[in-house]
């Protein structure tokens, strides 16, 4: 029984590590023609996208009008220094997914980004809240190790517009509050996540609630933003 059991485990184990493997070592794969378009604006991407080689270049960020159009390519933050927020504020856009999982196989997120500090360097730390097209949410940051403030995994939520197929459109307003003690992400109207200001901020998280602003998106994921803007509480 004992060799049985040793190995029916071994077997579980051998299917479920390639899938684990493979979640955490996905990375996005390079857009053509990438790069900054828009003047002023900077860009980082995440750690293993750039242990993969991707670059700022290797994602597309380029103005349509008044809004911005990204494609992404690694998994990227955006920001203009200019564009800082502090004390009680909110920051809040409108996402149009114009084309779900049109560059990939599974829901991929894109969202509002708030408490930038040391953006560009090894130390950078932020806050973000971002949606997905099948109706659920993150709340995350860099401390400048990743943490959560939201569940590890997406959750799910009744105010977060799903997309009806893949190559339907999907649009989610999505908004990141700083509001006394509080730090709230808000989509399409509805609060989805309420934090504790305390617990986003302290060693190995943010190291203020102030700092620049900005837009993240996942990998291989293309959207437009629209009515990026900050609002004091």
């Amino acid at each position: 029984m004992r060799v049985v059991y040793g190995l029916t485990v071994a077997v579980a184990i051998a299917l479920i590590t390639p899938n684990l493997s493979a979640q955490m070592q996905e990375v996005g794969k390079a857009v053509a023609g990438g790069g900054i378009k828009v003047p002023g604006w900077q860009a980082t991407v995440d750690a293993n996208e750039a242990k993969a080689g991707l670059t700022v270049d290797s994602a597309k960020f380029v103005m349509e009008g008044k809004d911005i159009h990204v494609t992404t390519g690694p998994a990227i933050t955006y920001w203009n220094p200019k564009n800082v927020a502090a004390g009680n504020y909110t920051v809040k856009a409108t996402f149009t997914e114009k084309d779900f999982m049109g560059l990939n196989d599974h829901a991929h997120p894109y969202g509002i980004v708030i408490a930038g500090n040391d953006l560009g360097t090894p130390t950078a730390s932020l806050l973000y809240c971002n949606a997905y097209g099948n109706g659920t949410f993150i709340v995350r940051g860099f401390g400048p190790a990743p943490f959560s403030l939201s569940a590890r995994r997406a959750e799910p939520n009744a105010a977060i517009n799903k997309a009806a197929a893949k190559g339907s459109s999907v649009t989610q307003e999505i908004a990141l509050s700083v509001k006394g003690d509080k730090v709230e992400c808000a989509i399409n109207g509805t609060v989805v996540g309420s934090y504790d200001k305390a617990t986003a901020v302290g060693e190995g998280k943010l190291k203020s609630t102030d700092g620049v602003y900005g837009v993240r998106f996942g990998h291989n994921t293309d959207a437009i933003v629209s009515g990026l803007a900050m609002s004091k509480n």
